[in-house]
C-alpha cells in the first residue's frame, strides 16, 4: 500500500511515538493490519492520540477487530462495567472509555473501507443510545437510594424518558455530534423510601443534570457527548424536566413550527421506557402531524433557511457540505417537509428514518423518480464526506478543509483523483440539491410577484372603500361591480370576527389577488365569487388551507373551475376542506378510480391505520368516499364520465364502502364475542348484505341513501367461541346494529351514508337481520307486491358464495311464481297512485323528473310489472335488477318491440343524466313542463297500453 509523501509522513510520525512508548502493544500486528494501522494513523489524528492516550486501546483492538455488528451488544457489555463503579467518577471514566475505544474501532472500519455508511451511521447512534440509557439506569438507581424512589398518587414507580433528537433520534448520528436531548418523566408526585420526601420534578432536574455531567464534563478521559438541551420546552429558560401533562400543555398552547419540525426524529432512548413513550408519542403526534394538509410548513421551513443563511454569512461560512446551498440540511428540509405537510393524513410519513422516509415519498409518488435517487445519492455522498471529515480528529466541522493534509485524506477515503475533483463532485451533489429545494421550497425573496395580479391587490386592499373598488371594478371592465364590491365587503366584514393571526392575515393578503384574479373577470364571476368567498371563510382561521392555495396557483384554477360547475362540489369542498388536497393532481381529479380498482384504493388507503383504532377507521373510510366523490363528480361535470358510467362509479365505490364496513363491525364484534362456532375454515362468515332499490339496480346518485337487507344462515343452538359467549344469532344481530351504526355515526367527515333498512321482512316491526329460510318463507307467504316488486331491484352486494346462490335461487323463485295478471296489474297501479298522491306539489308549470306522472317511478314501475307478469314463462327476465338491462331483455323474450324500448330506455337515460346535472347544482329535481315532452309522452303511452288495461 502506498500513501501520498504527506500522509506517509503523518503515519510514520504517529508510528514512532507508539513504538516508543507501546512496543510491545505493536508486536502483533502484521501483514495486512499492520498496513490498515499505517492507513488509519495516516488518516485520523484521533486515532493516533487515543492509542497514544490508551495503552490498553491496541491490544484491545486487535481482539475486536474481526467483531463485526457490535450494536446488538454495546448495552450489555456497557452495564457489566458500570456495575463494577460506586462513584460518579468511576461512570464518568468507564462511560469515556468505553465510547473511545468503540469511536476508534468504527473510525478505523471507515477508514479502510469495511463498514458501510448505514452501518456506520446505525452504529454510532445505538453507541450514543448506550451510553445516554446506561448512564441514566446507573444514576437513576443511585438517586433513588439517595433521595428515594419517584411514583405516582398510586405509588407506581416513575421513570425519567429521554428524546432522542435529530439524527440522534433518527438513528443517524454523526461521528463527532452533539446529542440534543428533552427529559420528561409521566406523572407527577413524590419519592417514596426515604425518611424525607422529595416532589418528583426535583428528583428529576436533579438526575437529569447529574446525566448531562457524566456525557458532557471534560475529564482526563476527555468527554462523551456535548449534550444541548436548548430544544426543550421554552428553551434555556424551561425548566430542564418536564410531565407529561406540562409538555402537552406547551405544544398545544405555545408550540412552533421548528418544534414541529425538530420532533418528527424525536425518539425515546431505551425500548425498556415502551409504554411509557407509546403514551408520550400519542400525546406528541397531533402536535407534529396536523390531520389535515399542512402547507404552512413549507413557509416555516423557508424562514428556518433563511436564519441558518443569515447566521451562515454572519459567521462566514463558505464550502459548508451541512449548511450551505445543497448541503444536508436542505436535502433534510425537503424530506421532512412531506412529512410535515402530509404526515397526518399519511402514517407511512411519520419516519424518523431518513432513507425510510424517502422510500415512502417514493412509494407515494411524491417525488419524481429522478429526484429521488439524486437525493438518495447526494445524501449518502455528502454523509460519507462528514463523517470522514469529523473522523479526523473527532471534531464537530462540516467546512471543507483547506489544509493540503486534510484535503489529502478525504480525495483518499473518496477514491477521487485530485482535491479539484472531489471539490467539483461535491458541488454537483450541492447543485442538483438545491435545484430540488428551489423547486418545492425555495426562498421567501423568490416568491414571484406577479405583476398581473397589481391591480387585483389594489381591489383587496381596498375593500373596504366601496367606491373605490366600484372604480377599479370598471377599470377592468368586470360586470356586476357594485355586487361584487359588496360581496367583498361582506367578506371582509365577516373576517374582521374571526382570529386569523398575523400569519394567516400575511398568507390571506398573498392569496386573495390570485382568487380575485381567477374570477372577476369571468360571466358568472359574481356566482362564483360568492361559492369560493363562502370556502374561504370556513378555512380562514386554518392557515394551512390558505397555504395550500397561495403555494399552489393551479389549485385555484381548478376551485373556480369546479365552483362554477356545481354548487355542490362547493359545497362540499366547503364542509370537507381536506379535500382541497385533490387539486394539485389533475391526473387523478379528473380521472376517476377504474372500477376495479376502488378494492384496493381503498385497502391501500386504510392499510396505514391500525385495526383496532375504531375512529381512525371511520374517519378514514368517510374521507376516502368524499375523496372519490368529488373525483366522480369532476369527471361526470366535465363529460368525462356519462351517465350511466356515473352511476356505475357510485354504485361500485358504495359496493366497497359497504364491504369495509362489514369488515370493521365483524372485527370489533368478533374481537368482543369470538366467532359463531358453525364457522369452519373457508366457509367465510355466512353473512351477506342485499342491496335494493338504486344500489340494488347499479343506478346510484349522488345524494342516494343505501337500501339494505341483512341475511345469514346460522343454526339455532349455536354459541360464539370468545371469552363472552352470545347465541350465534344475537352475534349476526349485533354485526347488522353494529354495521348501521358505523355507516349512521357522524364524524368530522359527516355521516357514511343514510341507511334504510325498512325493505326487510316485516319491515321497521321485524328483525334487524334473518335467516335466509325466514327470507324465503316471508317473501312467499306474507310479502305484499310492492315487496316483490322491490326484490325486482335486488341484488347481493357483501356475501360468501353459498348465501349469495341461496339468495339468488329464492330471488328467482319468488320473481318467477305464477300470478294473476289483472290482480298484479291493479295492485301495482294502486301503490303508484297512493305514492303520487302523497306526493305534495308546490309549484305549478313544473314537472318532477322522478315522482310526477311521466317520470322514472313509472318506468321503474312498468318494468317491476312485466318481470313479475311474465317471468314465470321467461325466467330469463330475472337476471338482472337494472331497468336498461331489464328493458334488453324485454325485447330479447319479446314482450316490448324495439322501437318502444328504446324510446323508455331513452327516456329513462335522459331523465337520470337531468337528475345528475341537477344534482351537481344543488337544486329541485323540477322542470318546466315544457321540457322532456317527448320523453313523458313515451312514459305516459307505454303506461296506457300495458297498465290501462
Amino acid at each position: 500500500m502506498s500513501l501520498p509523501d504527506e500522509l506517509e509522513h503523518c503515519a510514520t510520525r504517529a508510528l514512532n511515538s507508539i513504538f516508543d512508548t507501546q512496543l510491545d502493544n505493536l508486536e502483533p500486528w502484521k501483514g495486512v493490519v499492520r498496513e490498515q494501522l499505517i492507513r488509519s494513523l495516516a488518516l485520523s489524528d484521533f486515532i493516533a492520540e487515543a492509542i497514544l492516550h490508551d495503552k490498553t486501546l491496541l491490544p484491545w483492538l486487535m481482539d475486536n477487530l474481526m467483531s463485526g455488528h457490535r450494536s446488538d451488544q454495546y448495552r450489555v457489555t456497557l452495564k457489566a462495567h458500570l456495575n463494577r463503579q460506586q462513584s460518579e467518577n468511576g461512570l464518568m471514566r468507564e462511560l469515556r472509555i468505553f465510547r473511545r475505544r468503540e469511536m476508534v474501532w468504527l473510525a478505523w472500519n471507515d477508514f479502510n473501507d469495511l463498514i458501510s455508511l448505514d452501518d456506520s451511521l446505525s452504529h454510532l447512534s445505538k453507541l450514543a443510545e448506550a451510553l445516554i440509557m446506561e448512564a441514566y439506569d446507573w444514576l437513576y438507581r443511585h438517586c433513588c437510594i439517595k433521595w428515594g424512589t419517584p411514583c405516582d398518587a398510586d405509588g407506581k414507580p416513575q421513570p425519567m424518558l429521554i428524546l432522542g433528537m435529530g439524527k440522534l433520534g433518527g438513528g443517524e448520528l454523526n461521528f463527532s455530534s452533539d446529542v440534543d436531548l428533552i427529559f420528561t418523566y409521566p406523572e407527577n408526585g413524590e419519592t417514596q423510601g426515604t425518611h424525607r420526601s422529595m416532589e418528583n420534578s426535583m428528583f428529576f432536574t436533579r438526575l437529569g443534570q447529574k446525566l448531562i455531567k457524566s456525557l458532557d464534563q471534560k475529564t482526563y478521559d476527555c468527554f462523551c457527548y456535548r449534550v444541548d438541551m436548548r430544544l426543550r420546552p421554552f428553551g434555556d429558560s424551561g425548566p430542564l424536566v418536564m410531565s407529561f401533562a406540562a409538555m402537552e400543555d406547551y405544544y398545544q398552547e405555545q408550540g412552533r413550527n421548528w418544534e414541529r419540525y425538530a420532533m418528527i426524529k424525536a425518539r425515546v432512548m431505551g425500548k425498556e421506557q415502551f409504554e411509557c413513550s407509546q403514551r408520550l408519542c400519542q400525546l406528541l403526534r397531533p402536535f407534529i402531524f396536523r390531520r389535515y394538509l399542512d402547507f404552512s410548513a413549507i413557509q416555516s421551513l423557508r424562514r428556518m433557511k433563511a436564519m441558518i443563511r443569515s447566521e451562515a454569512r454572519r459567521r462566514g461560512v463558505i464550502n459548508n457540505i451541512k449548511l450551505g446551498v445543497g448541503g444536508i440540511r436542505e436535502i433534510e428540509f425537503i424530506v421532512q417537509s412531506f412529512q410535515l405537510i402530509r404526515g397526518g393524513r399519511d402514517p407511512i410519513l411519520r419516519q424518523r428514518g431518513f432513507f425510510s422516509t424517502l422510500e415512502a415519498l417514493r412509494s407515494l409518488n411524491l417525488l419524481s423518480e429522478e429526484d429521488v435517487e439524486m437525493l438518495e445519492a447526494s445524501y449518502r455522498y455528502l454523509r460519507r464526506v462528514e463523517n470522514l471529515l469529523q473522523a479526523i480528529g473527532d471534531k464537530q466541522v462540516q467546512t471543507l478543509p483547506e489544509s493540503s493534509l486534510d484535503q489529502q485524506r478525504l480525495v483518499l477515503m473518496m477514491g477521487t483523483k485530485d482535491w479539484v475533483q472531489l471539490y467539483d463532485k461535491i458541488h454537483v451533489h450541492m447543485s442538483g440539491v438545491h435545484r430540488i429545494f428551489d423547486d418545492l421550497i425555495g426562498d421567501d425573496e423568490g416568491i414571484e410577484n406577479d405583476k398581473s395580479v397589481t391591480v387585483f391587490s389594489e381591489i383587496w386592499n381596498t375593500v373596504l372603500d366601496t367606491d373605490c373598488i366600484e372604480k377599479i371594478s370598471q377599470d377592468i371592465r368586470t360586470n356586476h361591480s357594485v355586487k361584487k364590491a359588496r360581496v367583498l365587503l361582506r367578506f371582509k366584514q365577516e373576517l374582521a370576527k374571526r382570529t386569523l393571526g398575523p400569519r394567516g392575515r400575511e398568507v390571506l393578503n398573498r392569496l386573495m389577488p390570485h382568487v380575485l384574479n381567477n374570477i372577476l373577470y369571468r360571466e358568472d364571476g359574481l356566482v362564483v365569487l360568492e361559492r369560493v368567498l363562502k370556502l374561504l371563510v370556513r378555512i380562514a382561521t386554518r392557515t394551512t388551507y390558505l397555504e395550500l392555495l397561495n403555494e399552489h396557483h393551479g389549485a385555484i384554477t381548478q376551485l373556480v373551475r369546479l365552483c362554477s360547475a356545481s354548487p355542490m362540489i362547493a359545497d362540499q369542498l366547503t364542509e370537507f376542506p381536506i379535500l382541497l388536497d385533490e387539486l394539485l393532481d389533475l391526473q387523478h381529479l379528473y380521472n376517476p378510480t377504474g372500477l376495479e380498482e376502488y378494492r384496493k384504493e381503498l385497502f391501500e388507503f386504510s392499510v396505514r391505520i391500525p385495526e383496532e383504532d375504531m375512529e381512525q377507521q371511520m374517519e378514514m373510510i368517510r374521507q376516502f368516499k368524499q375523496t372519490q366523490l368529488l373525483r366522480i363528480a369532476a369527471a361526470d361535470i366535465t363529460g368525462v364520465l356519462p351517465v350511466m358510467e356515473v352511476s356505475d362509479h357510485l354504485t361500485y365505490l358504495a359496493e366497497v364502502i359497504v364491504e369495509a364496513v362489514v369488515n370493521q363491525a365483524w372485527y370489533q364484534i368478533s374481537e368482543k364475542y369470538g366467532q359463531p362456532m358453525h364457522l369452519v375454515s373457508g366457509t367465510g362468515r355466512r353473512f351477506a348484505v342485499i342491496g335494493y332499490g338504486k344500489v340494488g339496480g347499479n343506478e346510484l346518485s349522488y345524494s342516494s341513501d343505501l337500501d339494505l337487507v341483512f341475511l345469514h344462515d346460522c343454526p339455532d343452538n349455536v354459541y360464539t367461541d370468545g371469552p363472552k359467549e352470545i347465541d350465534g344469532r344475537q352475534f349476526y344481530l349485533r354485526l347488522a346494529q353494529r354495521i348501521v351504526h358505523l355507516f349512521s355515526t357522524r364524524t368530522t367527515y359527516g355521516v357514511l351514508y343514510e341507511i334504510d333498512t325498512r325493505l326487510r321482512p316485516s319491515g321497521a316491526s321485524g328483525m334487524l337481520v334473518s335467516t335466509l329460510e325466514w327470507f324465503q318463507e316471508y317473501q312467499d307467504k306474507e310479502a305484499w307486491t310492492w315487496e316483490h316488486q322491490a326484490l325486482v331491484r335486488t341484488r347481493i352486494i357483501f356475501g360468501d358464495r353459498d348465501l349469495s346462490q341461496g339468495f339468488s335461487k329464492v330471488r328467482r323463485q319468488i320473481l318467477t311464481k305464477l300470478r294473476d295478471i289483472a290482480v298484479l296489474r291493479r295492485e301495482v297501479v294502486d301503490m303508484r297512485v297512493k305514492m303520487y298522491e302523497s306526493f305534495i306539489r308546490r309549484k305549478k308549470g313544473v314537472f318532477h323528473l322522478k315522482k310526477d306522472l311521466g317520470g322514472i317511478i313509472d318506468i321503474e314501475f312498468l318494468t317491476q310489472y312485466l318481470v313479475l307478469a311474465n317471468s314465470h314463462d321467461e325466467p330469463v327476465l330475472t337476471r338482472w335488477s337494472d331497468n336498461v338491462r331489464i328493458l334488453g331483455d324485454l325485447v330479447k323474450v319479446g314482450i316490448l318491440d324495439t322501437a318502444q324500448a328504446l324510446r323508455l330506455r331513452d327516456a329513462y337515460v335522459q331523465m337520470r343524466d337531468e337528475i345528475h346535472r341537477l344534482n351537481l347544482l344543488d337544486v329541485s329535481v323540477e322542470i318546466s313542463t315544457n321540457e322532456f315532452v317527448e320523453q313523458r309522452k313515451a312514459v305516459k303511452d307505454a303506461w296506457s297500453i300495458w297498465m290501462e288495461k
